[in-house]
């Protein structure tokens, strides 16, 4: 069906079964002396095994001493790291997928407690303003010695038997630092003009040309635009029309194809995309390249349709399709689409979990995750589903994504899954929280699911409210108590007077409200989304908030994708205001930071202090059946991630 997808394509000597890649991310799998764990041979294995052409590692070292990304990454800083490699090539090689080695060094964007606590290695003294951490200014020394091990570290990767090698010149690396007028200051031979900027990344590619000869097919990735305009620094860094030059010049240099991306840390939401950012966004900076080199391009913008994939090729505006995090979220893309099984495919709704838990994995229990996807980085601990089931009943209550996903695992399981929906729709709160503006890849998850209960045959009983009785008609073996969460609603004064909503009932249409005083109380993910809602339709929104910081719970990145957006609106901001009374049409505030109240005239109040579990009929049914569990809200409040995991895991537990 998608015969430009699937026809054949080459890298330089490399040959690939289909057009489709999955770019380079990190994964926290990697042993912690940086060789290549049974884990991550796992993690690519399945990859590869779902019909990816070409695979590229994470990130790999070309100094684990004074550069490393993380503490479980992989390295090829030494000849030691060589079987590890070849052993992960050859697991991937038996799917006929490729395996392109990245190799890389942070530069100003790694952590010195974890590389011998010494200043980061760059160009010049330009501070991540993500990071920030201590810089060592390379000397020209230095320099030199980091060419030979980039130069080594490719040559070692060819000595594993890996398909090709990829240099990180982008994101913000080492290299990228080199490139850009921003991070790269210097007055030698290594900075100023153009061909200066580009000397060190010039004498990488040349070095590994001469070492691993010309037949070794070579790829450089780059972020040709640097978007750092967005972070109010317009008048520095790179930009496409220079991105493209460079591209240019590795051509010339014999580089065999140009990955391209964008964007460094200051700029990370234009490299790693919130949800917000539309599937094709950025697809212009492939095509640009593309249109002025004949080498072959690799191509990232949010893709998750197989049919825009297709069309991309088709219109020749790239050569080949590049995506880490879809095929994270389902190792499976490939085959699927190929099929034509895309409605089965459980697409990546650019939530960032992968890259929150990664970033901290350093400083938390746990590793790295996807919200969807609950084998990703598990593949070894969930190998193989125990399909230990014979037919037997399990009520599920409640078809939000922790029933829902219980449901599938456990027909998968040879188990009988029923689930009682009170509603007339699956999804829970995946339908209120796909309403917001640009929240629409939530609908995904829910599509997913509803294609899951249809493929699995799984009774779906909607507009059903579980009764004890009804339950026990079914002689289940167990019971899943799915049911959700209800809204914190605090216990204060005139709380109960009919100009005070909660967020479910704007974000069930049960209220229209427009040209109004709004207030919005709690700066969670729900808040500030409800202030985005009402916002556009020309409300006049107030967002207010008893902690010190506006949205201190959420992640950096989708904070900053959000207050850009209610700041173009002109959402007023209330930190360390705590509502302690409304009154005529007043809302009555404790200031935090100090013993006073303050009035604030509203026509209407929001409440978005989320949710509490709803333990009522939790305790009923615990009393009537042996074999309860509780799954997602109902048993604890949390994102995405942890409805799914919990359906995932109590399938998986019987």
């Amino acid at each position: 069906m998608y015969n430009n997808l699937f026809s054949s394509g080459e890298i330089g000597t490399m040959k690939s079964k289909n057009r489709i890649v999955m770019t380079a991310m990190g994964n926290y799998l990697a042993n912690t002396d940086g060789t290549v764990s049974e884990e991550d041979i796992a993690f690519y294995t399945a990859r590869a095994k779902g019909g990816v052409g070409i695979i590229v590692t994470e990130a790999t070292c070309v100094d684990d001493k004074r550069g490393r990304g993380n503490t479980h990454q992989i390295s090829i800083a030494d000849d030691k790291f060589i079987p590890g490699l070849k052993k992960l090539a050859e697991s991937v090689q038996q799917y006929d997928s490729k395996l392109i080695a990245q190799i890389y060094h942070p530069g100003r964007q790694g952590v010195s407690a974890i590389n011998q606590k010494q200043g980061m290695l760059a160009p010049s003294d330009v501070e991540c303003e993500v990071v920030h951490q201590p810089i060592e200014v390379m000397s020209l020394q230095q320099i030199e010695e980091m060419i030979e091990k980039f130069i080594d570290a490719a040559e070692r990767v060819k000595k594993a038997g890996v398909d090709g090698v990829e240099v990180h010149g982008a994101h913000g690396y080492l290299i990228n630092e080199f490139l850009s007028p921003y991070t790269n200051r210097r007055n030698d031979k290594y900075g100023g003009s153009f061909e200066n900027r580009m000397r060190f990344l010039e004498e990488i590619v040349m070095g590994i040309r001469d070492r691993c000869g010309e037949d070794f097919p070579l790829l450089v990735r780059l972020s040709v635009d640097e978007f750092l305009e967005t972070v109010g620094k317009a008048d520095t860094g790179l930009k496409l029309a220079e991105g493209i030059k460079i591209a240019q010049r590795l051509e010339e240099l014999g580089v065999d194809a140009i990955d391209v991306s964008s964007g460094i840390y200051e700029t990370m939401n234009t490299a790693w995309e919130p949800t917000s950012f539309a599937e094709g966004w950025k697809i212009n900076l492939a095509e640009s390249v593309k249109k002025k080199i004949e080498i072959p391009v690799i191509g990232v913008s949010v893709i998750r349709n197989p049919e825009y994939a297709d069309q991309l090729l088709k219109d020749e505006k790239v050569d080949f399709i590049g995506s880490a995090r879809q095929h994270l979220a389902d190792p499976e893309w490939s085959n699927k689409a190929k099929t034509n099984r895309e409605n089965e495919i459980r697409k990546c709704i650019s939530c960032l979990r992968c890259m929150e838990t990664l970033i901290s994995a350093d400083q938390r229990p746990g590793g790295f995750e996807c919200a969807v996807n609950i084998k990703a980085a598990a593949e070894v601990e969930y190998a193989e589903l125990s399909k230990n089931g014979k037919g037997e009943n399990v009520v599920i209550i409640g078809a939000g994504p922790s029933g829902l996903e219980a449901a599938r695992v456990l027909a998968e399981k040879n188990y009988k899954p029923i689930i009682f929906e009170k509603e007339d729709k699956i999804g829970g709160q995946l339908q209120l929280a796909k309403r917001p503006p640009k929240k629409d890849k939530i609908a995904w998850l829910i599509d997913y699911y509803q294609e899951q209960l249809k493929r699995l045959d799984i009774d779906l009983r909607l507009n059903t409210k579980a009764s004890i009785a009804s339950i026990k008609e079914i002689n289940p073996a167990a019971v899943f108590v799915a049911q959700g969460s209800k809204p914190i609603i605090p216990d204060i004064k005139g709380i109960n007077s009919g100009n005070v909503l909660s967020s479910e009932d704007i974000l069930n249409d049960q209220v229209e409200l427009k040209n109004k005083k709004i207030a919005v109380i709690g700066s969670g993910m729900t808040g500030i989304e409800i202030s985005h809602l009402l916002a556009e339709k020309d409300n006049d929104l107030s967002l207010f908030e008893m902690e010190s910081e506006i949205g201190a719970d959420l992640y950096f990145q989708n904070l900053i994708d959000h207050m850009n957006y209610i700041g173009e609106l002109g959402v007023d901001l209330y930190p360390e205001h705590k509502l302690i009374e409304v009154r005529d049409g007043k809302a009555v505030f404790e200031l935090m930071d100090s013993d006073q109240t303050k009035e604030y005239d509203f026509d209407y109040i929001i409440l978005a202090l989320g949710r509490r579990e709803n333990e009522e009929l939790t305790a009923k049914i615990k009393s009537e059946f042996s074999n309860v569990k509780t799954l997602g809200d109902a048993n604890k409040v949390g994102k995405i991630r942890n409805a799914v995991e919990s359906g995932f895991k109590a399938a998986c537990s019987i």
